[in-house]
């Protein structure tokens, strides 16, 4: 069994929902980022979601906007964030790492060269944001080759008819955009979720995590009754934002963060 699939089934035979945690990889330096991620393993994560910095994440809010120039002008590269990826797997085995990442950031590498280097670093599964099924065959294709799990996004807008493709196209798990628009954090928690997960399961047997606008244990909380995951992202990502000014705060901070987040998934 793969990496992403014995968290998900760890988490289901302890009752509770998986705690997904993203970081852009490389916020706001190579070291800090690496001890960022520590702190969020160390302290309950289940999934690490990392984002590779891009100069046009279209489907990111100001939150991760920043946190990817960051990264940037602080010197990541596609070379770099495998790196990151294979320091992460050498004190933590057994995390499943999946990518946040764009079309253009593989494609323009090689698809299959990317994916394969990514498989080499540690890399369990792919999100690619802008890619929907009908366009992924070449992705899906490498990703089958090299064992790394797909991941396919559904959103408020999807039409129920597209739920089918979308289902069999992914092989890792479901992400459930819960709100419209980009990333970032919200004061309350959409209210179709309960709906929205439930029409998903009718069409794939795969986990189904929520993320967009989560940013409270109260929020994981209320997502976990429903869903086999919850993804945090801006309210860690401003962990990092908030004390760029002392770094060596940014792993303590978000360790505290994500253990209080953490205990909102136990049903």
């Amino acid at each position: 069994m793969d990496r992403i699939a014995q968290a998900f089934d760890r988490a289901r035979s302890e009752n509770r929902a998986a705690f997904v945690a993203y970081l852009c990889a490389g916020d706001p330096d190579f070291d800090t980022s690496l001890a960022a991620c520590r702190a969020l393993i160390d302290n309950g994560t289940d999934v690490l979601e990392l984002g590779v910095p891009f100069s046009d994440p279209l489907a990111d809010g100001l939150t991760n906007q920043l946190a990817a120039q960051r990264a940037l002008e602080g010197g990541m590269t596609a070379a770099r964030v495998f790196e990151l990826v294979r320091r992460i797997r050498a004190f933590a085995p057994a995390i499943p790492i999946v990518f946040y990442t764009y079309y253009n950031l593989v494609f323009s590498n090689g698809v299959e060269a990317y994916v394969r280097a990514a498989k080499e670093a540690g890399v369990d599964g792919m999100l690619t944001l802008d890619l929907p099924p009908e366009e992924a065959a070449d992705v899906q294709s490498a990703c089958a080759t090299h064992g790394i799990k797909t991941v396919f996004i559904v959103a408020p807008t999807t039409p129920e008819s597209r739920l089918a493709k979308i289902g069999a196209a992914a092989t890792g798990f479901i992400y459930y955009v819960s709100r419209e628009g980009v990333t970032g954090v919200r004061d309350s928690v959409a209210t179709n979720v309960p709906q929205a997960v439930a029409a998903i399961k009718r069409h794939t047997t795969l986990p189904v995590v929520v993320g967009f606008g989560i940013g409270k244990r109260e929020h994981v909380a209320e997502v976990a009754a429903y869903a086999d995951g919850v993804v945090v992202g801006s309210a860690l990502v401003n962990c990092i934002r908030d004390h760029l000014a002392d770094r060596a705060r940014i792993a303590p901070t978000l360790a505290a963060r994500a253990a209080d987040l953490v205990a909102g998934v136990k049903r």
